[in-house]
């Protein structure tokens, strides 16, 4: 892994950091491939529980850099090169959590989006910014903003290109915490710690339940609800859990 993606575990929880921060964190070919390799490697770590995902410098990303975009054709890049690293967000069987410096812009503003947790500091923003550049948001952007805000406002926000501050961001849903900035790094920390200490079979199982319910409809969803629990209730993790909450002591989850 070269400088322009940093990795660090501590504990359970491994914070992988885009490193460009002279140029905003923006996405070059060699940044996407760098960091579909580091959060592949964290999804397969068993020692990684908690994954954070952050930018250096003062924002998250700038979303695609304009300057060095390459030749090849746009719909590669998106399906051969972005996707999979929303797909390995996706799929990870663990919590990944955005913290989200200074602001989250275009195919940047789709990868926080696709975490399944974000934190952002209390003067960071959220942008669609296509309008501006005659471009339509992509990454998922449609989708995500549609599924979270509604048409109506997510077409609004999109083609307004206004900046969504991050006391608003909290309100509409799209953030689920604003600190202040200059605790950001450590409050994430300090919210991925804490979840690593919850059952890490319970955590997979969660989120693949909620990422399937938010496409399919409640009987699906209540067939694959009952199917994971029945893998869940003969665990040792379970048995833990239980034998724990009667002797009154933290349980030690093992995975």
């Amino acid at each position: 892994m070269s400088e322009i993606v940093r990795c660090e575990r501590r504990n359970a929880v491994d914070t992988i950091t885009i490193n460009r921060p002279d140029s905003m964190n923006a996405f070059t070919e060699g940044l996407r491939a760098e960091l579909r390799d580091a959060l592949e490697q964290a999804g397969a770590d068993r020692r990684v529980r908690v994954v954070i995902l952050t930018g250096a410098g003062r924002c998250f990303s700038a979303g695609a850099d304009l300057k060095n975009r390459g030749d090849r054709p746009i719909t590669e890049v998106l399906m051969e090169e972005y996707r999979p690293v929303f797909n390995a967000i996706e799929s990870m069987p663990k919590p990944v959590i955005a913290a989200v410096p200074g602001s989250a812009a275009g195919i940047g503003l789709s990868v926080a989006l696709h975490c399944d947790l974000l934190i952002m500091a209390d003067n960071a923003f959220l942008l669609s910014p296509f309008t501006n550049i005659s471009l339509v948001p992509d990454g998922s952007l449609t989708w995500l903003l549609v599924h979270q805000l509604g048409y109506r406002r997510a077409f609004q926000l999109s083609v307004e290109s206004d900046r969504i501050p991050a006391a608003r961001c909290v309100e509409l849903g799209l953030a689920n915490k604003a600190v202040p900035a200059g605790d950001l790094q450590s409050a994430a920390l300090a919210w991925a710690q804490a979840l690593s200490k919850r059952a890490p079979l319970s955590l997979a199982a969660t989120k693949k339940a909620m990422r399937f319910a938010a496409q399919h409809d409640q009987g699906s969803t209540f067939e694959l609800e009952s199917a994971l629990q029945g893998e869940l209730f003969g665990s040792a993790d379970h048995q833990e859990g239980v034998q724990a909450f009667l002797e009154k002591r933290e349980p030690e989850f093992k995975g």
